[in-house]
Order: structure tokens, then C-alpha cells, then sequence
């Protein structure tokens, strides 16, 4: 398929007219439907509002997800080393959405508990506050990729050279893109604090058709290679960007002179700093084991590259339920309506662990043939099928730890969650030498599976001990 494109490039160039046209399409829905700013989590059916929540934040999910595996596919064609080069630089890129969740967790959780309450107020000086200090953060850490990025795409030891420099073109790219797709993400997260996460939905959605269209015509007939995915994920941010602020400016009525105080960013800080030092500490984990995996071959960190995307699988649904709870605890506890909560929490879970369960059994009998679906080196294949193998067995407890990531985040306990991550993933690393001796590269597999295993329990637990303070903190909000 790959070749015939390449040799026809006319044949996807012909479906540029019909992605403007979907783009068109999908922003006047979006347009139309975004009248109703805030949906109420605090009455009806508990799964009812879960899954009316939940199937947005999944359905953008889903699409980036499409596009993940469309864009996979395009790269793949180009050789183990491209898709090297690109999961190089995905670390430091997950590194910055990390320090972003500083801003965004802590956003998202007063946002949501205003909302509750009906406090406007409020709304909008949180909403200011976020704004203001993610173009900060934004700014500052596109500045860092640019001025040290050989240093940190060196110090993954890839042995290299060639694939290093490809994957230093890809982080100059994605530092600008970075920029937008942080407003994204905060956008996303506050209109899902307002029950209003379909019109993110909606936006995500002309984000990633438009990519899904871009990346193969900057990768073949432009000849821009790794560039040129990146470039198409630079452009797609900016248009999301685009809608997102043209839909805030309703949303969050900026209009308003409502400004926020210097106790208001924090506040932000405070219920942000425990999740943030929990995700970037999980990434730099991963920096640290993706080091070790660079020890096995470009192809080790090929076959990681494409399990992570084939993961996605199963955690765009967690994702999903995750800030589904999150939103819908924390506007319940607003209004203090606690059984609610509680009753959320457990409709949640069990959506999750159903659903991962069955990702778990598909990545335990055919996880060669997904992995073959984006490469044909032999050695990757076998890699990336024992990658999925091993991670599947975790599956169902790392919904248990997402889900409880997304309650506590919800009551305003976010050192809860973050504490247990941070004790846990950096576990992963002596593990991980313990076994590398008799396991070789599936030491360091395992050191995920078994940490997120434990992790889920462990959150599970803290829920059951939390119950009775549910109540105090509904009095207190």
C-alpha cells in the first residue's frame, strides 16, 4: 500500500478537497451545539452521566488514536529508524504535557467544584488564572526543547547518529506545536469541568482529520520525511487552537472583569504540584528505561514505540472514565451530594475493568499480528509482541489506578494518587535491573506490568479508606 502511494501521491492529494470539506462540516455542528455551556452532573442516572461524560472524552480519544495508527503506518514505511527517531523525541514531549498537568489538574479541579456550587465568580478567575500561567509555562519549556534538545535526545543513548539527528528535527518541530497543544489540553480539561465535553470532542475531531490528511503529503510527495509528520501535527494544533479559543471566549465569558489573585494561582499550583511531580516523574522513568531499552537496537525502540500506540488502545476508554470521574466528583461534591460520588466511583470502575479485560485477551492471543500490522522487521515483531503480552496481564489494574487517579483528583486529594505512582514507577527501575540478568529487554516489560499492578490495588484500598471523609470535604468546598 505503501509503495503504490508513493508512487501515486495524486491519490491522496485527491482527498484534500474532502478533508476541508469534513473540517467544514464537523466545525458548523460544533458551532451549533456549543450554545449549552454547562451540562449538570448532579442529577439523573449515575451511569447515565458517566457514560454521556465519558463517550466524548473517549470518542477524541479514539480518533487520536485513528490517527496515531494512520501516522504509524506512514512512518513505518520509511524504516525502523524513523519510528526510533520519533519515539525518542515522544519523551521529551510527554514530558512536557507532565509539567503542564501543574496547571491543568489544578484548573480542572476548582473549575468543576465552582461549577457545583454555581459560584461564577469563581469560574472565572480560576479559568483566567490557568490561562495565564500555561502561556508562561508553555513559552518556557518550547524555549528548552529548542536550546538543549541534542543533549537530551543524546543522553537516550541510541547509538545513532543519523537516527539522533532525526529525532532532533522532530523535537524542533513539536517545540512550537507544543505551545498549542497546551492551550488544547486546558481547553479540553475546563470545558469538561462545565459537563461539556462534547464540544471538545468536536474540535479534536477536525484536529486529527486534518493531521490524518497532512502527514502523508508532507512525508512522501513533499518529501519532508519525520519533518514533515511533525509539521502536520504542528499545523493540525493550531487550527484546534483556533477553535477552542473562538469557543472559550462564549464559554468562559472572558468579557468579564473578573480577575484573579495571587491566592488564586496557588491554589492552582497547590492542587496541581502533586499530579504534576507524579507524571513527570513517570515520564523520566520512562526516559531512564527507554535509555536501558536503546541498549537492545533501534529496533527495541521501535517495537516499544509501536506497542505504546497499540496500548492506546485500552487507555483511551481509562482516559475517558478518568476525567469523566474526575468532573463528575468534583461537581457532586460541590453540590454535596456524597452518595453520588460514591455510587460514581463504582459504576466507573466496573466500566473500566470490563473494558480493559477484554483489550487484555486480544494482546495475549495475537499480539505478533498487531505488532506486524506497522512493521515487517522480524526482530521488532517479536519485541513489540512480547511488550503487549506482558503489559496486557496489568491492564485491568492500571484502570483501577486511573480511575482512582481521576476520583481523587474529583474530592480535591490529588497527593493521594500522586503519591502512590510516584512510590510505585520509581520501582520500575531497580526492578528492572533486578530481572534484566535473566530476562534480557522483558525485565524491563515486566518492571511496568507489576508496578501498575500493584498500584491499581493499593488505589483501590485508599478509596475504601477514604469513604468517611468524603463527607467533611463536601462541607468544606
Amino acid at each position: 500500500m505503501c509503495r503504490f502511494f508513493i508512487k501515486s501521491p495524486l491519490s491522496i492529494a485527491n482527498l484534500f478537497p474532502s478533508c476541508l470539506y469534513i473540517t467544514k462540516w464537523l466545525y458548523i455542528v460544533e458551532k451549533r451545539s456549543c450554545f449549552v455551556k454547562t451540562v449538570d452532573l448532579t442529577t439523573g442516572s449515575v451511569q447515565r452521566v458517566i457514560l454521556t461524560l465519558a463517550l466524548p472524552l473517549v470518542g477524541s480519544s479514539l480518533l487520536q488514536f485513528t490517527y496515531s495508527l494512520v501516522d504509524m503506518f506512514w512512518v513505518g514505511a520509511l524504516g525502523s529508524d524513523a519510528v526510533a527517531s520519533i519515539g525518542a523525541a515522544s519523551f521529551y514531549i510527554l514530558l512536557g504535557q507532565a509539567i503542564q498537568s501543574l496547571i491543568v489538574v489544578g484548573a480542572g479541579i476548582k473549575v468543576s467544584q465552582a461549577v457545583g456550587k454555581r459560584d461564577d465568580s469563581r469560574i472565572q478567575r480560576y479559568v483566567r488564572a490557568g490561562r495565564r500561567a500555561n502561556l508562561m509555562l508553555g513559552l518556557l519549556f518550547a524555549g528548552v526543547l529548542v536550546s538543549t534538545g541534542p543533549y537530551l535526545i543524546g543522553f537516550l543513548n541510541m547509538q545513532d547518529q543519523g537516527v539522533e539527528e532525526l529525532a532532533y528535527r522532530y523535537l524542533l518541530v513539536s517545540a512550537p506545536m507544543l505551545v498549542f497543544s497546551f492551550f488544547n489540553l486546558l481547553f479540553a480539561r475546563l470545558f469538561s469541568a462545565y459537563g461539556n465535553t462534547t464540544t471538545a470532542m468536536r474540535i479534536n475531531a477536525t484536529g486529527v482529520i486534518l493531521n490524518m490528511v497532512l502527514s502523508p503529503l508532507f512525508i512522501y510527495p513533499l518529501g519532508l520525511g519525520v519533518l514533515g509528520a511533525g509539521i502536520a501535527t504542528l499545523v493540525a494544533n493550531i487550527v484546534m487552537f483556533g477553535f477552542f479559543w473562538h469557543r472559550a471566549h462564549a464559554l468562559f465569558q472572558w468579557k468579564k472583569t473578573v480577575m484573579p489573585t495571587s491566592e488564586d494561582y496557588k491554589e492552582l499550583l497547590r492542587l496541581g504540584f502533586p499530579m504534576a511531580t507524579q507524571r513527570v516523574l513517570f515520564t523520566v522513568i520512562g526516559i531512564i528505561l527507554g535509555r536501558m531499552i536503546g541498549t537492545y537496537g533501534t529496533e527495541a525502540i521501535a517495537a516499544q514505540r509501536i506497542g505504546l500506540q497499540i496500548e492506546s488502545i485500552a487507555y483511551m476508554m481509562i482516559g475517558g472514565l478518568n476525567g469523566a470521574i474526575a468532573s463528575y466528583t468534583g461537581q457532586n461534591l460541590g453540590a454535596q451530594k456524597v452518595e453520588r460520588v460514591h455510587e460514581g466511583y463504582r459504576v466507573t470502575t466496573r466500566l473500566g475493568m470490563l473494558y480493559t479485560g477484554l483489550i487484555m485477551l486480544v494482546f495475549l492471543l495475537v499480539p505478533d499480528t498487531l505488532i506486524g500490522l506497522f512493521v515487517e522487521d522480524a526482530r521488532t515483531i517479536d519485541i513489540g509482541a512480547s511488550y503487549l503480552q506482558i503489559i496486557g496481564f496489568s491492564l485491568v489494574f492500571a484502570s483501577l489506578e486511573m480511575i482512582g487517579n481521576g476520583y481523587f483528583s474529583g474530592l480535591g486529594l490529588p497527593k493521594i494518587p500522586a503519591t502512590i505512582s510516584i512510590v510505585f514507577t520509581v520501582a520500575r527501575i531497580p526492578l528492572a535491573l533486578l530481572l534484566e540478568p535473566y530476562l534480557g529487554i522483558d525485565a524491563i516489560w515486566w518492571s511496568i506490568a507489576l508496578s501498575s499492578v500493584i498500584k491499581g490495588l493499593v488505589s483501590a484500598l485508599y478509596v475504601q479508606f477514604t469513604k468517611k471523609e468524603v463527607t467533611s470535604l463536601a462541607e468544606t468546598v
